[in-house]
């Protein structure tokens, strides 16, 4: 269940495997076993949940996007719970000796993905001062030192105004070949798949700026064509070096034709100069896109990807196979039945070929060619077929 008080998957570091518990026994006077409770994992707002394949060769599959406060998917269905003895009663047989048991829970290996939603996202280079920026523009205080590669995850920030609250992300620095996975690009890169717009920080102080831009620009068309088409404002940092701010004077048009927005700004996170200009504008070009996305959905035109989880249809799995030189029952409901049943007593076997029978179990084994005297293995037992 996803649930919006949670920003990290970091308690899965330390636990990894969970069980819910069984359901309670049943007993006599025709009495179920209590019903044992749901384990609900709780995840943050923006996880994927993927079934890990168990075939290399395979993608994983996506099982569910929890995108919102409160949505749930059962990841894994407990099984049901067994009959009593009560339920083979028959008018031939009023005292039958078969019981059903529970079936087993449903066991998947699921691979936890965070991508954290955010209005705006601030991309750029390692060292560009995006930590500096989010802390000017939200208060949010990520680690900030004077190297390259400081952060090592994204973080978030709220930058308000009146009524209205932008979230911010910054996204750990990318390099060339970040597309291919290289300093841990695709860890980054991920989470700009959920940002609305994009701010494309670029150090002032840098000789060819330009060419930063573009190099980020195409790293993203190489991870995901539509991250390419997310409107962009750029941003020149450190606007209070005097040499910066000539610069900007100079690049600040060409700058404003390489990204969408065509809006180009020239900022200092030391000393806030130009960030009431810029946040404006993040106002400004948000408001904008949503009414571009309400239009669209007022056309019937949501262009936006909507993931819908579809369930995998059935297939319908064999009644029994030959194993060895024997046989084995396959039947999800014969096998509970004897593994509940004392099959050391004669009565219970015929009771049990009996309803082997109906369910159509003796058919399959007799195709497979089962003869008199033939090793049959069910669940836990191992039958001499007569």
């Amino acid at each position: 269940m996803a649930d919006r008080t949670l920003n990290t998957l970091k308690k899965f570091q330390y636990r990894q495997k969970f069980e819910a518990i069984s359901g309670g026994a049943g007993s006599s006077k025709k009495r179920h076993g209590a019903s044992a409770d749901d384990l609900t994992i709780t995840l943050p707002v923006g996880t994927e949940v993927w079934e890990v394949s168990p075939d290399p060769a395979k993608e994983d599959e996506l099982v569910a996007d929890l995108s919102e406060d409160g949505d749930t998917v059962v990841a894994a269905k407990g099984g049901r719970g067994g009959q009593g003895n009560v339920k083979y009663v028959t008018s031939q047989n009023q005292e039958p000796m078969l019981a059903e048991g529970g079936q087993i829970g449903v066991a998947r290996e699921l691979r936890l993905e965070l991508k954290l939603l955010a209005d705006v996202g601030i991309i750029g280079m390692p060292n560009a001062g995006k930590s500096s920026l989010l802390t000017a523009l939200t208060g949010a205080h990520p680690k900030v030192a004077a190297y390259p590669f400081t952060t090592l995850e994204p973080s978030l920030g709220v930058l308000s105004r009146r009524l209205d609250s932008i979230v911010l992300v910054e996204i750990p620095g990318l390099i060339e070949g970040a597309a291919e996975g290289i300093g841990l690009g695709h860890d980054f890169l991920r989470h700009v798949e959920r940002t609305r717009l994009l701010v494309h920080l670029v150090d002032g102080t840098s000789d060819d700026v330009e060419d930063r831009m573009k190099l980020i620009n195409a790293e993203l068309l190489a991870f995901d064509a539509r991250l390419s088409e997310t409107p962009q404002i750029a941003v020149i940092n450190k606007s209070d070096l005097p040499e910066v701010s000539e610069n900007f004077e100079n690049l600040g048009g060409d700058l404003a034709k390489n990204v969408s927005t065509g809006e180009a700004f020239c900022v200092s996170a030391a000393t806030y100069d130009g960030l009431q200009s810029l946040s404006e504008a993040l106002f400004r070009c948000l408001a904008r896109i949503q009414e571009d996305q309400e239009a669209l959905e007022a056309m019937g035109r949501d262009e936006s990807e909507i993931r819908v989880l579809r369930p995998s249809a059935r297939t319908s799995r064999p009644l029994a196979e030959i194993e060895g030189s024997g046989f084995r029952i396959l039947h999800d409901r014969a096998v509970r039945v004897a593994n509940a049943s004392d099959l050391s007593i004669y009565e219970v076997q015929i009771q049990l070929h009996s309803l082997l029978g109906r369910l159509g179990v003796v058919k399959a084994l007799e195709e497979l060619g089962v003869k008199t005297g033939d090793t049959v293995s069910i669940g836990e037992a191992e039958l001499e077929w007569n």
